[in-house]
């Protein structure tokens, strides 16, 4: 006979143990949150056998003999995650350790597997999943602690000093947080999961998912806390100039600003004002302003007629030039033909540099170069194939890779 399972009795061992201390919480919420107020916790408003309990279930502590009772790091951490008291919340970003246990348990879930112990891998992987849900709140609740900083804490101090402080202080978290990240590797988690959905679900899509929300969110409050530095900045820089300004005042009380509008130079801190261009118009409703008007009308230069010759018209010498063109690009086009031709009837091949100094034809050595490569790519396929093209390139120079063509030769191909 199997030996049975003791996993349901860990599991209702475990569910009234919690069950247990959850309702001290309750039970005493009012002493222990005046002691997370105060720093340490009233004994005398406890009796003895409560006291006991409490400091069984971990939730009381004593750090020294000499010291009173207090609430233990853990407790006092949860009451400030749930009150968001930022000045007494911390927050865990130790993602490495995150990280090793997810690796523990993915093993223990595989062991679990391969001997065929599936209600030890369905704990294993109940377990898991709330390792994978611990990693991402954690860097959600970094975050939310960033934004509740940014909006309270940025508002209500004394001093620009201490603002420019508490940004510091937030970005120093942000960059750990942001460490935290890429501390991830979603190359590992997929060689993890690997051959298992359940695992491939959990650890790559919804954590990917999740962490790439959250990789989102900390650039916003990034680019937040940038403009907010940059804003402190500027306020510092005019407040210095106000209190130095202040106590100077103070050490000279008979001083007396000079009169600047009066002064023919002005010093650059006051000189800010641009040039005013003045603006004149003619006053055409004045009677006796006419006289002067036509004067300077008489006065203005007057244009001189300038007499055309007898030219041909735009459109006329323009239309001249195109059909010179069209006649020398023909010309030239007649001139490849007739190379194709001489390469048909020779059989050989045939350069086209010494095609053109051999005929003396009167186009540029490029320019016939290029003429000839295009009308070797217009030719149809089947006709292309009859053909044989070599080039004859070499390098523009020692230091550059870029080859030129110095001649094309043109050939049959063999049957």
């Amino acid at each position: 006979m199997a030996p049975l399972d003791p996993t349901p009795g860990i599991a209702s061992n475990l569910f009234n143990t919690g069950a247990e201390r959850l309702a001290l919480l309750g039970k005493y919420h009012k002493q222990l949150m005046q002691g997370y107020l105060d720093g340490y916790v009233d004994e005398t408003a406890f009796s003895e056998g409560a006291l006991k309990k409490l400091i069984a279930a971990r939730i009381l502590w004593r750090p020294d003999e000499q010291q009173p009772l207090a609430l233990r790091p853990l407790v006092s951490e949860l009451i400030a995650s749930m009150v968001a008291d930022e000045n007494r919340r911390q927050i865990n970003a130790d993602v490495a350790e995150k990280l090793e246990q997810i690796r523990n348990r993915v093993q223990a879930y595989r062991d679990a597997q391969y001997k065929g112990d599936y209600a030890v891998a369905e704990l294993q992987l109940q377990r898991l999943t709330e390792h994978v849900h611990d990693l991402s709140g954690q860097f959600e609740e970094a975050i939310d602690s960033l934004w509740h900083r940014l909006n309270s804490d940025f508002g209500f101090v004394s001093s620009l000093d201490d603002k420019i402080r508490e940004n510091e202080r937030a970005q120093k978290q942000l960059r750990r947080l942001l460490d935290g990240l890429d501390l991830l590797d979603f190359t590992e988690l997929i060689e993890l999961s690997e051959g298992n959905n359940h695992l491939r679900k959990l650890l790559v899509s919804q954590l990917q998912s999740q962490l790439s929300s959250h990789h989102s969110s900390l650039l916003e409050v990034q680019k937040r806390l940038v403009e907010l530095l940059a804003k402190f900045r500027q306020q510092q820089s005019r407040s210095l100039l106000i209190s130095n300004m202040v106590a100077f005042l103070r050490q000279h009380p008979k001083y007396q600003p000079a009169d600047y509008p009066n002064r023919s130079e002005l010093p650059d801190l006051f000189n800010q004002a641009s040039a005013i261009r003045p603006q004149a118009a003619i006053a055409l409703d004045k009677a006796s302003e006419r006289q002067i008007l036509a004067e300077l009308v008489r006065a203005l230069p007057r244009q001189v007629a300038v007499t055309l010759s007898d030219t041909p018209s735009a459109s006329f010498s323009e239309l001249l030039q195109d059909e010179e063109i069209a006649a020398r690009q023909l010309a030239l086009k007649t001139d490849v033909e007739n190379f194709y031709l001489r390469v048909i009837d020779r059989g050989g091949s045939l350069s086209a540099l010494e095609y053109l100094t051999e005929q003396q034809l009167p186009w540029d050595s490029e320019i016939w170069l290029y003429q000839i490569l295009a009308e070797y790519q217009a030719l149809p396929a089947s006709e292309k194939q009859m053909f044989r093209l070599q080039r004859e390139e070499s390098p523009a120079s020692a230091v550059n890779s870029l080859y030129l063509i110095r001649d094309i030769s043109i050939g049959l191909q063999a049957a």
